[in-house]
């Protein structure tokens, strides 16, 4: 009898462990193959917010599109949060909230931040239905590109379910109430000391894979949960189907068995107070070393001169950098990690998109179109820009101005690509360690440098000169 029941024990174990880690179907994966670590080495990302992205704010409109982002050489499309968005305790502005508002019409006006989820399985109503999500997702993979979706593990809306039903999944105060995250009242912490919240925030993450198959996700605030949460998490995910996994975030720590990518903060700022005068290319310079002695060499830096959080809090690339916009663009893309373009940035816009109500982005195509296309054929196309999991090496070549101007160049097997870059806002002269023929990739047009050849640069100026 005690053996009876061990086995029915066992097999039932066995039965709730294939329940656990749900398999794609055959249907699915032959959308497009699992990501790889070859995939990631000459990819582009491009960061979607499906609200803004055209007048309609839809799944079906942002899908017509997709073709479009191929030839910008994109391989992963990032789509900011895609759920149901709460009510209670909904934002207007950054210090308001909808309730504060008297008039009916105005109210309606104010669709609430987006990364207050109501609920993870859900959709927001206003992008469309299951099916068109689906289809967005089906059309991206036939384009090879994959989908990640953007992940809010760290806090709920305040009318998510688990706040009547499971509140010891939520951290509390002294008095016993429900913790608001980072003084934003329409926004619940979660506490991931509970066990239980672990296993629901892991089933939740699952169900887009085996629903949707999604490619992997985007984690907002991710250092603020235990690493031992995405490592086990990220083991368990990749037991149904390979994932891509994107931290808001730089911590060496999590890099190591948890994510894939981070944000790379760091350089991005130094590009604003390069323009501001307050650094120099000697600090990119420093940056550089550093990444080399705090990373592993396969971690990806995500590298950008916008994101939807840049975009709303401190200004568009424009009114940050200026003239140099183009150039910190191309740096993005030459320099070790991966580039990312924030929807928008290929039709040269100049807006600060709101994060609490509908505005929509410029389609009028401009110049940036072109050189986002043109730097997408150099990165998916050219070993010498690689910048994942086995990355081109990067040297920096010494010039007679390192102060102002930075040159570098990028190596893989035979294939090698340069950039010198004036990063100052007057005319520079300076010479270059380097000679022979090359052609100027961004104009086609071909060059002879010569030893000691004086070079002189615009402001901003910057060429990427590929070896003859």
């Amino acid at each position: 009898m005690k053996k009876l029941v061990v086995i029915v024990f066992l097999f039932s174990f066995f039965i709730n462990c294939k329940k656990e880690e749900p398999k794609i179907t055959a249907e699915k994966k032959l959308e497009i193959a699992s990501i790889s670590p070859k995939i990631e080495e000459n990819a582009v990302i491009y960061e979607a917010n499906i609200r803004q992205y055209s007048p309609e704010g839809t799944f079906n409109a942002f899908t017509k599109d997709i073709s479009k982002l191929k030839k910008l050489g994109v391989k992963i499309l990032w789509l900011m949060p895609i759920h149901e968005i709460g009510i209670k305790n909904r934002k207007a502005t950054i210090n308001s909230g909808v309730d504060e508002i008297a008039d009916s019409i105005e109210k309606k006006k104010y669709l609430g931040n987006p990364y207050s989820v109501k609920d993870y399985r859900s959709i927001n109503s206003d992008f469309g239905t299951k099916a068109d999500l689906q289809k967005l997702i089906k059309t991206a993979h036939k384009n090879g590109i994959y989908v990640i979706i953007d992940w809010v593990a760290n806090r709920t809306a305040f009318d998510h379910a688990w706040v009547m039903q499971h509140a010891e999944y939520y951290a509390h105060d002294k008095e016993g109430n429900i913790k608001i995250s980072q003084d934003n009242n329409d926004v619940a912490e979660l506490d991931y000391n509970n066990p239980n919240l672990r296993k629901a925030m892991l089933d939740e993450m699952k169900y887009w894979l085996t629903t949707y198959n999604i490619d992997g996700f985007r984690c907002d605030l991710a250092a603020e949960i235990p690493t031992y949460f995405w490592e086990s998490t990220r083991t368990v995910l990749n037991k149904i189907k390979p994932v891509f996994m994107l931290m808001q975030a730089q911590k060496p720590k999590l890099m190591a068995n948890a994510f894939d990518m981070q944000y790379g903060w760091e350089s991005h700022y130094i590009f604003n107070e390069i323009v501001k005068g307050e650094k120099t290319a000697k600090d990119f310079d420093n940056l550089i070393k550093k990444n080399d002695s705090l990373y592993q060499k396969d971690d990806i830096n995500m590298n950008f001169t916008s994101n939807h959080d840049e975009n709303f809090w401190n200004g568009t690339e424009y009114e940050r950098l200026g003239n140099a916009a183009e150039t910190f663009a191309a740096l993005t893309y030459v320099m070790p990690g991966m580039p990312l373009i924030y929807n928008g940035q290929e039709y040269d816009s100049n807006k600060r998109l709101p994060l609490y109500e509908k505005d929509t982005i410029p389609h009028t195509v401009g110049k940036m179109m072109a050189v986002y296309e043109k730097l997408g054929k150099l990165k998916t196309e050219n070993e010498a820009l690689n910048g994942g999991k086995n990355p081109a090496s990067y040297n920096r070549l010494l010039t007679s101005n390192d102060v102002d101007v930075l040159a570098f160049e990028r190596v893989k097997k035979d294939k090698k690509v340069i950039f010198i870059g004036n990063l100052s806002k007057s005319n520079k002269s300076f010479t270059i360690p380097i000679e022979g023929f090359f052609t100027d990739y961004m104009s086609g047009e071909k060059i002879e440098f010569t030893k000691n050849q004086k070079l002189n640069f615009n402001p901003w100026e910057y060429k990427i000169l590929i070896v003859e």
